[in-house]
């Protein structure tokens, strides 16, 4: 089985800077309710029997869109709530999940603010490897998870949660931008993972637990994957960015 976790719990500060009223951002449309966020993620994995999306922050509003918007994939999906979004980091949202999952193959692991192209994300659905996903973006410190490889040839991320700066701590072979997107194969390796976090690495972002399934992983051993068609949306103005490729891809699935 294939099942896909889905994260949308936070409070989306800066994207809210932008908008009338109080939104979550994985819900933010033009026109369609089907130009979210988070409808085309689902609408990208036809392949993925289980989804296991966990919100929080304004969960109410995500519970009324499954219901009225989502009736393809409802029978597909499972809500979560993660009661502690407004106390602890990215991380704790995926534990929720990963907790939720009684067994399952395989793990693909997606940021519920994402857009990409279907082509791209195809290949990690098809991967028989894990996989970690980069983009073609410019690293920037506000806004970028850095993907480094050191001279070992380890794996590491790097987040600022200040938005401020970057500082990578040894000599590296490659960095890239990470796509934010990852598959887990081993998934008693991640429980084992989630298990064994200190109460500081609960509190955190989910890199702690990305990081600790890639740990003491050589990069030729994942498969990496460049995702071409990618954006982060931060903000309503990151979203207006993508959002006529979203009413394309919309117009080729509906005819509308």
């Amino acid at each position: 089985m294939k099942t896909e976790i889905i994260t949308v719990a936070g409070k989306a500060t800066r994207f809210n800077r932008d908008t009338d009223e109080e939104v979550l951002k994985c819900l933010y449309y033009k026109d369609r309710p089907e130009c979210s966020l988070l409808y085309q993620i689902l609408q990208k994995s036809e392949e993925v029997e289980r989804f296991v999306i966990v919100g929080g922050y304004l969960y109410d509003k995500l519970e009324e869109y499954m219901d009225t918007c989502c009736d393809k994939f409802k029978s597909r999906v499972q809500l979560v709530y993660n009661d502690k979004y407004d106390e602890y980091g990215s991380g704790y949202s995926l534990i929720k999940g990963i907790e939720t999952i009684d067994d399952t193959d395989e793990v693909i692991f997606v940021e519920g603010d994402l857009f990409f192209d279907k082509v791209s994300f195809q290949k990690v659905v098809d991967s028989t490897r894990d996989v970690i996903t980069v983009n073609r973006e410019l690293i920037h410190a506000d806004k970028a998870v850095v993907l480094y490889v050191d001279g070992d040839d380890s794996i590491h991320y790097l987040y600022d949660t200040r938005h401020k700066l970057l500082n990578i701590p040894e000599p590296v072979k490659a960095i890239y931008n990470s796509a934010q997107i990852w598959k887990f194969l081993d998934f008693s390796r991640l429980k084992n993972v989630v298990s064994n976090l200190t109460e500081q690495q609960v509190r955190g972002t989910n890199l702690e637990i990305v990081q600790g399934y890639f740990d003491n992983r050589k990069s030729n051993d994942v498969y990496t994957c460049v995702i071409e068609e990618w954006g982060n949306c931060n903000t309503v103005a990151d979203y207006l960015k993508i959002y006529s490729r979203i009413k394309n891809e919309n117009h080729d699935e509906h005819g509308r």
